[in-house]
């Protein structure tokens, strides 16, 4: 029998293996707090949750139309991407935004609404790194995220009764992409048989001189998340005693993963290269290429268009609960 409690401020979620222990710990704690029993899990901090026999279905839709509407675009035209391709935002020179206040408003809400909408971290991780000094550009970029999620309010992502319980993730980079400092950029997404349950996008911690280099680096970043989304599985219960599978576009990345000889072009890549292969050889985790345009972590990586968005969107499980069919 488990029980697991899960606290925020004074809002709880519980659950566990046995309704009755359930019970019993809901009346314990009856006795020992003035506390309201609202049922079956339905709404929680802004995330709505739905169950079929598909799955359970995890939105913000609520959220997001107050986003849209906080910024007076209920009426607005959608657009189909969140963020422009070829944008160059960090160059951008035009003028200062005359409210930065509310530049960091609108873009701390949508760092939150991350947590169901997986296709909005590119965006966000770009909008975020201008908190500080926003330009009217960067301004009107974070519009055309809002003007995306007034096409879409109610997406969000489907976990599925049907899981193998099979963890795979998907890992891409972006060499040198950021033109103040030439740090690339690293996007993956781990999944749980079809459904995601973990992604980001994040800025590489060092300068890597080649695009081998960078790819090889967030083959190493995402083996760490596997591992500690594997101890959370254990954590939970369920045991995942086969191999996890990581899956990258780059040939070359692969097989300096493979080959057990160092070389002095690899050198300084010595630690991730040991981390890597030693989960390799343990039999914990196997690689495997895929081809670009079947890399779900592209969308971490790049601002995409529209149909290869809408095409990636639908292989990570993002889907519309409120959509007609």
């Amino acid at each position: 029998m488990r029980l697991y409690v899960l606290i925020y401020v004074d809002d709880l979620l519980i659950g566990g293996t046995d309704p009755a222990a359930i019970s019993k710990f809901k009346g314990y704690l009856h006795t020992c707090f003035h506390m309201k029993d609202l049922g079956r899990l339905k709404y929680f901090l802004g995330i709505e949750v739905a169950r079929s026999p598909e799955g359970i279905y995890l939105s913000q839709r609520k959220y997001t139309l107050d986003i849209v509407k906080e910024c007076g675009l209920l009426g607005c035209k959608p657009v189909s991407t969140p963020m422009e391709q070829n944008h160059n935002l960090p160059k951008d020179d035009s003028e200062f935004f005359h409210d930065p206040e509310r530049y960091r408003r609108l873009v701390g809400r949508l760092v939150y609404l991350t947590h169901t909408r997986p296709e909005l971290s590119y965006a966000v991780h770009m909008l975020a790194q201008f908190m500080q000094q926003p330009r009217k550009r960067q301004w009107d970029a974070a519009i055309r995220v809002v003007r995306y999620l007034k096409g879409c309010p109610g997406q969000g992502v489907l976990l599925s009764s049907k899981s193998d319980l099979q963890i795979t993730a998907y890992c891409d980079s972006d060499w040198a992409t950021c033109p103040m400092t030439r740090r690339s950029l690293t996007g993956f997404v781990v999944m749980l048989g079809d459904s995601p349950v973990a992604w980001k996008t994040k800025k590489q911690e060092t300068v890597s001189c080649s695009s081998t280099e960078a790819e090889y680096r967030a083959m190493s970043f995402t083996t760490r998340e596997l591992k500690w989304n594997r101890a959370i599985l254990s954590s939970l219960g369920i045991s995942h005693t086969q191999a996890m599978h990581l899956h990258c576009d780059s040939k070359s990345a692969l097989h300096i993963a493979a080959n057990p000889v160092f070389h002095e072009r690899i050198k300084h890549l010595e630690n991730d290269c040991h981390f890597l292969r030693d989960e390799i050889q343990n039999g914990s985790l196997t690689t495997s290429h895929i081809s670009t345009t079947e890399q779900l972590a592209d969308i971490f990586t790049k601002a995409l268009g529209s149909s290869q968005l809408m095409y990636l969107r639908r292989k990570l499980g993002i889907c519309d609960l409120h959509a007609p069919t």
